[in-house]
């Protein structure tokens, strides 16, 4: 469904009765991280009018994260990398937004997307990804979409209505439980790095970095230039595993020297890179203070008497990320297996999902980082705006998904990792629920899936929703993780739902 520029009125204001705010816009994006902003600013190129909604204050998203201002960062760029093209995109973002082109909505949390105004004599000119609809049935985008979306600290009520809609809603980070990581001093790798890019500030003055996948290497790399002392770098694959992705890596000679400035990184600052390894327990008593290491097998299965203490105050920790599916999924769109082993959407050539209206750009179509989402998000705005996507763009991006493909086969956790948790751990910590009560609705009670896991145990039911953790719980379950179909992405106050107007048939 190609959109093209419409005379439909910009922002408007709350009624005499409270009514809430509502926008309107040819194209509306959810999110302003590199795919989401690369979007926005390229549609509305194109001439058409784009509403860019995000949770964030400040575009750029979870990878491209800025510190206070009150904190005087003179050059906040050196924490990043590709900072060039982020800044070429903020200003044609500034650019376009006082032109009028976008309406830029920092601080807005979507909670739904619905479908308004069917219209079933619309021409659909394109199949959607993976066929026609469940059941043969043919599906036609609607007339318009409406975003609701939560706003500011006051919580207002804001909907966006527009012709398409092109969700970038990026990811968050995959954690598997170990005794201890509820500690003090226990954090996410990537919470580690946004630590330091938006509060400048370090988790710790001795941070064992742990976990899998490349975002090990720059977290390492990040905080040792800023002062840390980084013992080691505890990496659960082994690099042998690129072997058979020859082809795939020598067409990304850029991604190679990325990695090798992050090797050299740690060579400078005298980092231990430990593979075929896990943090399998941290062990503190206020706040973490050291934590054990032991090698795994090829299934990531802890081998007996290879365990060793590292002394730390910190551990960050991640296996990877997670696509953020909440609102594709609510809409029906269909997903795959990516090859690390998480849920992802099934896009098309011009990122289409399967349903026709909406399109996806970024992580939830695959974890594969900034550079593929800069160039799948400008791929997607000359779908919706109709023109013809240039083929250098669709080259590259194959080029880095290839890539991105390698790396996740390569860094895809094993099996046996559920070995290093004690039935005492807790795998829920919204909820305090312990890897023992999982397994015993597993082995006494029936569960054989997640979902039914949660059920008996209430795993998942806490305030992150299962982000946290979801890839445990269906582990333990012994199923792969499979993405939540809700109808709320993020809390929403019952006075905004009760305020809603009927629904017209």
């Amino acid at each position: 469904m190609p959109t093209s520029p419409s005379d439909l009125p910009g922002p408007g204001a709350p009624d005499a009765a409270g009514c809430p705010d509502e926008v309107r816009a040819d194209l509306a994006v959810v999110g302003a991280g590199p795919a989401g902003l690369a979007a926005a600013v390229t549609a509305a190129g194109f001439g058409l009018r784009v509403a860019l909604l995000d949770a964030g204050e400040r575009p750029g998203g979870q990878f491209y994260r800025h510190p206070a201002p009150q904190l005087g960062a003179e050059r906040p760029e050196v924490l990043h990398h590709g900072w060039a093209a982020f800044a070429a995109r903020e200003r044609a973002l500034r650019a376009h937004t006082a032109s009028g082109r976008v309406t830029y909505l920092p601080g807005h949390h979507v909670w739904t997307v619905v479908p308004q105004d069917a219209a079933p004599d619309a021409a659909q000119d394109a199949a959607p990804a993976g066929g026609a609809a469940a059941g043969g049935v043919a599906r036609r985008a609607p007339a318009a979409w409406v975003l609701h979306a939560v706003a500011g600290t006051e919580e207002r009520a804001v909907a966006v209505r527009a012709r398409a809609v092109l969700l970038a809603t990026g990811s968050y980070e995959r954690q598997l439980p170990f005794p201890g990581w509820t500690l003090p001093g226990v954090v996410g790798a990537g919470g580690a790095q946004a630590m330091l890019k938006a509060g400048l500030v370090l988790p710790g003055r001795r941070v064992v970095v742990a976990g899998s996948g490349p975002l090990l290497l720059a977290v390492a790399g990040s905080l040792a230039s800023a002062g840390a002392r980084v013992p080691a770098v505890v990496e659960a694959a082994a690099y042998t595993g690129y072997a058979p992705a020859l082809p795939a890596l020598l067409r990304n000679p850029a991604k190679l020297a990325e990695g090798a400035v992050y090797g050299g990184a740690l060579l400078r600052h005298g980092v231990r890179l430990l593979t075929r390894h896990a943090a399998t327990e941290a062990h503190g008593t206020d706040r973490v203070e050291a934590v054990t290491v032991a090698r795994l097998d090829a299934d990531w299965r802890p081998l007996p008497g290879t365990a060793r203490r590292i002394p730390c105050d910190a551990v960050a920790v991640g296996h990877g990320l997670v696509p953020q599916l909440e609102l594709a999924t609510a809409l029906g769109c269909a997903t795959r297996r990516a090859a690390d082993g998480t849920a992802a959407l099934d896009l098309d050539a011009h990122q289409r999902t399967s349903v026709p209206g909406i399109w996806s750009a970024g992580e939830t179509g695959g974890i594969a980082g900034a550079q593929p989402a800069l160039v799948e998000g400008e791929i997607a705005a000359h779908a919706v705006a109709g023109r013809p996507v240039p083929a250098a763009l669709l080259r590259r991006r194959a080029r880095l998904r290839a890539f991105a493909d390698a790396m996740g086969r390569a860094h895809r956790p094993g099996e046996g990792w559920t070995g290093w948790l004690r039935d005492d751990t807790d795998v829920c910590r919204c909820e305090e629920v312990p890897a023992g009560r999982i397994r015993e609705a597993v082995r006494d009670l029936g569960a054989r899936d997640a979902r039914t896991a949660k059920l008996l145990t209430r795993a998942g039911m806490g305030w992150c929703q299962g982000r946290m953790c979801g890839p445990a719980v269906a582990a333990l379950a012994g199923e792969e993780q499979a993405p939540d179909r809700r109808p709320l992405s993020c809390p929403v106050p019952m006075r905004l739902l009760a305020g809603l107007p009927p629904a017209d048939g």
